[in-house]
């Protein structure tokens, strides 16, 4: 048995049986932060950066209330935003990170979220990872794969990437998993990573999945 080192990451061929099981695993596309448009999403996940998704959630509708459309949250008070979403953390760059994207969203996309990575990544606070959220959890055209903690860490233990840089491992990701899947993947893995797949005390005992993963079990926190 090769040490992991030595394994090579898997090929195209070799995750569908990978994919046929989380499908039965978490055969829905359900994202766990609230919204009802794409500028809420977007709010949203700026917010859930080293922020959970359930206090996003519990932020949020105090959030929307005050600030219900794009428009009312480019024209905010940085203090009065910074107060709503304090325990999300961050909450200096945050807040200022919703109004300034919220500003050019009103102000150079005609008021809506835009639909391309380029266009995505030009907005404060919106890197790859957010984007990738939107471009293919909201608006179904995946440009990417999304790349959390969790993510990048079961890709790691099921031998799908060596790496452990979030933009290396989606690179690798999207050369092995067909498009089709990109969109969904992501919520699988991070469903199996919080329920099953931790960082600390995997529960390979019940893992569907452990016949399949390198690791066996062996914990590693990347």
């Amino acid at each position: 048995m090769p040490r992991w080192g030595e394994v090579m990451p898997a090929k195209k061929t070799e995750v569908l049986p990978l994919l046929a099981l989380l499908k039965k695993l978490y055969p829905e596309h359900i994202i766990p932060l609230h919204h009802q448009n794409a500028w809420q999403l977007l709010c949203a996940v700026i917010l859930s950066a080293q922020c959970t998704d359930a206090r996003v959630n519990q932020i949020t509708p105090h959030l929307f209330k005050k600030y219900p459309t794009v428009q009312d949250l480019a024209a905010a008070d940085l203090k009065e935003v910074e107060k709503i979403i304090h325990s999300a953390g961050f909450y200096h760059s945050k807040a200022l990170s919703l109004i300034e994207s919220s500003k050019r969203i009103c102000e150079v996309f005609g008021g809506e979220v835009p639909q391309n990575m380029d266009d995505l990544l030009s907005l404060r606070g919106v890197a790859r990872k957010t984007a990738n959220v939107m471009l293919g959890d909201y608006f179904k055209k995946p440009a990417g794969i999304v790349v959390d903690t969790h993510v990048k860490r079961l890709a790691f233990r099921l031998g799908l990437t060596k790496q452990t840089d979030p933009v290396k491992v989606e690179k690798d990701l999207t050369k092995i998993i067909p498009y089709e899947y990109w969109g969904w993947i992501a919520i699988a893995l991070i469903l199996h990573g919080r329920q099953v797949c931790s960082a600390r005390k995997p529960l390979c005992a019940q893992c569907a999945l452990e016949h399949l993963c390198l690791k066996k079990g062996v914990k590693i926190s990347v």
